[in-house]
């Protein structure tokens, strides 16, 4: 539980659960997606070139201490991560901004309802990243007592915390309306036994898991951000063969996988997870006939004595990959593609993947900040090829072609255009398969029966101003219950 909720730290876990709460974004992630929809901004437009973004304020917006929020206050709540002796500047800004300072360079405020963003260089998924709560505005504000707190004007404010315990209260006049509950709080769960104990002796409601929990009653999923994939070293044989690399698709059985996978994920067909917007959907991915496999290996000039090696991590928790890798083994094997699983500590299988030292690997990685860009770009251009600590593209593929359809999609301010690009780039990469997406890990949560409007997010991150609790009029909420 983090003693200050500071927004700049809160790229992931329940301390960007908690911001979503307390601070407003300009722009918000919409139910069940990563498309954006107003928020503290009513609208916005780009620059022809695409390196000024302008976004104009809602009206009547206050900060939780009663002050106006102006167009200066966004400014002074990003340039305060901006500057190099900010003590957030770091993972979350780098992981949604391309490193830091990243690609602003400037926020200013020409006048009390418009805000403008200064680029270093056109990126067009700065809008879909400004919903992340890491990005959200904050006023720093010095209390009596000389501590330090951020102040925001989300749907509930800050009202108590101590050692493992943070309370929230509903926050009078929110413009987007009153939060169904009056107050939310969070408290520090530190085993599934004490999570299960304490739902059922109803000292707790909703429990958000960083795993699969054991217990399937009142268990909620939903596909979240972080994919696992087959990275193909393309500059080798034998997978520089791409009919090689299709028939490894071919003879993966989706049903099979499912079991495997049991329920800290789900197989995945296509190329981004369900949640993120400019998904391609269309012809599944996975799974073929054992006369298209065998087709497949004969174009590909495919040896039975060839023993390429599988490298993956020994992670075991909570999914365990060297299990679902000799299930790929056995799937494969069934169609005379033989192969040998090589599991390694992480860090190992890092430098491997980044010197180009393997067959083909199972790994993963992660939508961060929910645009197809921040997937798509680095896993398959030639920009993250380059091997040693930079490369990002671990299949070491090279497509001009692609590049430029990436790099585009990744400039252009109109969505409509970037949706059609991405969605021919992924028809690309359906076609050469030089990664081959296999699962999408899952959101968890166990909420009790009498828990109402929870909707989880793709994000891991929802938005809990619409759940409540309805509970007979003879059952009061134990003491310290949430929400």
């Amino acid at each position: 539980m983090p003693a200050v909720v500071d927004p700049g730290a809160a790229l992931d876990g329940i301390g960007a659960v908690i911001s979503r709460q307390v601070f407003d974004t300009l722009v918000n992630w919409r139910e069940g997606s990563t498309d954006i929809e107003p928020a503290l901004a009513t609208r916005w437009v780009a620059s022809k070139d695409g390196l000024v973004w302008s976004f104009t304020l809602r009206d009547g917006i206050r900060f939780h201490d009663g002050s106006p929020l102006t167009s200066l206050d966004v400014a002074v709540s990003f340039e305060r991560q901006l500057r190099p002796e900010s003590h957030v500047a770091g993972r979350a800004w780098s992981a949604l901004l391309r490193g830091f300072p990243g690609v602003i360079k400037e926020v200013r405020a020409p006048n009390t309802r418009t805000v403008e963003f200064v680029l270093a260089q056109p990126y067009a998924a700065l809008l879909t990243v400004l919903a992340h709560p890491a990005l959200a505005v904050a006023k720093y504000s010095t209390g009596a007592d000389g501590t330090g707190r951020f102040v925001g004007s989300g749907a509930y404010r800050v009202v108590d915390a101590s050692v493992g315990r943070l309370a929230l209260e509903a926050a009078p006049g929110y413009w987007g309306g009153p939060p169904k509950a009056e107050r939310l709080v969070f408290l520090d769960v530190s085993a599934d036994d004490q999570a299960e104990s304490e739902l059922d002796a109803r000292s707790l409601d909703i429990w958000l898991p960083a795993s699969p929990p054991r217990r399937a009653q009142w268990a909620l999923s939903v596909p979240g951000l972080r994919i696992g994939y087959l990275a193909f070293q393309t500059e080798k044989d034998p997978f520089a063969r791409k009919s090689l690399r299709q028939a490894i698709a071919a003879a993966l059985d989706p049903a099979v996988l499912t079991v495997t996978l049991d329920r800290a994920a789900v197989p995945l067909q296509s190329f981004l997870p369900p949640g993120v917007w400019g998904r391609r959907e269309g012809s599944p991915i996975l799974g073929g006939s054992r006369s298209t496999v065998k087709a497949l290996l004969n174009e590909g000039r495919w040896s039975k004595e060839a023993r390429p090696s599988l490298l993956v991590t020994a992670e075991t928790s909570p999914l365990n990959l060297p299990k679902l890798a000799e299930a790929i083994q056995n799937l494969l094997g069934a169609d005379d593609l033989f192969l040998n699983v090589h599991a390694e500590a992480e860090p190992t299988v890092r430098t491997l993947l980044q010197a180009g030292a393997f067959d083909f690997a199972l790994t993963e990685a992660t939508v961060v900040g929910g645009d197809p860009h921040l997937l798509l770009y680095p896993l398959s251009t030639s920009e993250g090829a380059a091997k040693g600590p930079r490369a990002l593209n671990y299949s070491f593929y090279r497509n001009p072609r692609l590049d430029d359809v990436l790099a585009r999609a990744s400039q252009l301010t109109f969505r409509t255009e970037r949706q059609r690009l991405y969605q021919r780039a992924q028809a690309m990469l359906a076609e050469d398969l030089p990664w081959l997406p296999v699962y999408v890990r899952l959101q968890w949560a166990v909420a009790r029966p009498e828990v109402k409007g929870l909707r989880l997010h793709p994000t891991g991150i929802p938005r809990l101003d619409g759940v409540s609790l309805d509970l007979p009029a003879a059952i009061a909420p134990a003491p310290g219950a949430s929400p």
